[in-house]
């Protein structure tokens, strides 16, 4: 049940066309289904306004199918599965119409909706090895309802490529910025917006990169005000943390 739905049932029962207690009686059987291996969470969307999402990494192919039968069964129109791999998604396409993002092991179950945030979501990447965490960010903005701008291979080494696209930085309502290496891109982008910055360290580098601890440490120590900083190759908290930014007011 989505918040729309609940106001919707509140309003039936504030005109006398569903009592108290069949109101009650369809709230008392949304808030999860237990399925032994999972509580499918149906309460989110009313508490955060965002339905649940699946983690794919770790579950099989038939859990994730229960889970997904399960939210679509309760009326999930659109269903976001993260870190999902090719295999598991070939076999979720035999039950289910699925569109699966191969480079950033992203799958969706229904229709993206349309964009209800106040702006435009950012998503830069620094360079092209970074866009499987770019883009499981973008995408996942636009399941949430988000309008998104990619702007990819602008990283520091050729600091033009990102000034050329001065005016949409300076459009952005929230920009996610994603680094590996070194780490510098969110730093350089909040020195020139007037808007958050989501910073996103990757674990794309040679060694001293340490899987991508220097560029988390880079970000978490940037003199640049407004950045706030998600966990390693972390697109999804990025693109979530962005949204709720963006959310319509």
């Amino acid at each position: 049940m989505e918040q729309q739905e609940l106001q919707a049932l509140l309003q039936a029962v504030a005109k006398g066309e569903l009592s108290p207690k069949q109101a009650e009686q369809q709230l008392r059987t949304e808030p999860f289904s237990d399925l032994g291996y999972a509580k499918v969470d149906h309460h989110r969307a009313i508490r955060q306004g965002v339905a649940e999402v699946i983690y794919g990494e770790g579950k099989t192919a038939d859990q994730i199918r229960g889970i997904c039968q399960s939210m679509i069964k309760k009326g999930q129109k659109a269903i976001l599965i993260t870190r999902l791999s090719k295999e598991h998604a070939d076999d979720l396409k035999l039950d289910f119409e699925l569109w699966y993002h191969t480079l950033s092991r992203v799958g969706i179950i229904g229709d993206i909706p349309e964009p209800k945030g106040r702006g435009t979501i950012v998503v830069a990447a620094a360079g092209t090895s970074d866009l499987p965490v770019a883009e499981e960010a973008a995408l996942t903005a636009e399941v949430l309802g988000n309008k998104v701008e990619r702007l990819y291979d602008v990283g520091v080494a050729g600091i033009h490529r990102l000034f050329a696209h001065a005016e949409d930085i300076a459009r952005a309502e929230v920009i996610v910025a994603v680094a590996g290496m070194e780490g510098a891109l969110p730093s350089v982008v909040a020195g020139i917006a007037d808007c958050p910055v989501i910073a996103v360290p990757t674990s794309v580098g040679y060694g001293a990169s340490l899987n991508g601890l220097a560029a988390l440490l880079a970000m978490l120590n940037s003199c640049a005000s407004g950045v706030s900083v998600v966990n390693i190759d972390n697109g999804f908290g990025a693109g979530y943390q962005a949204a709720m930014i963006n959310k319509q007011r």
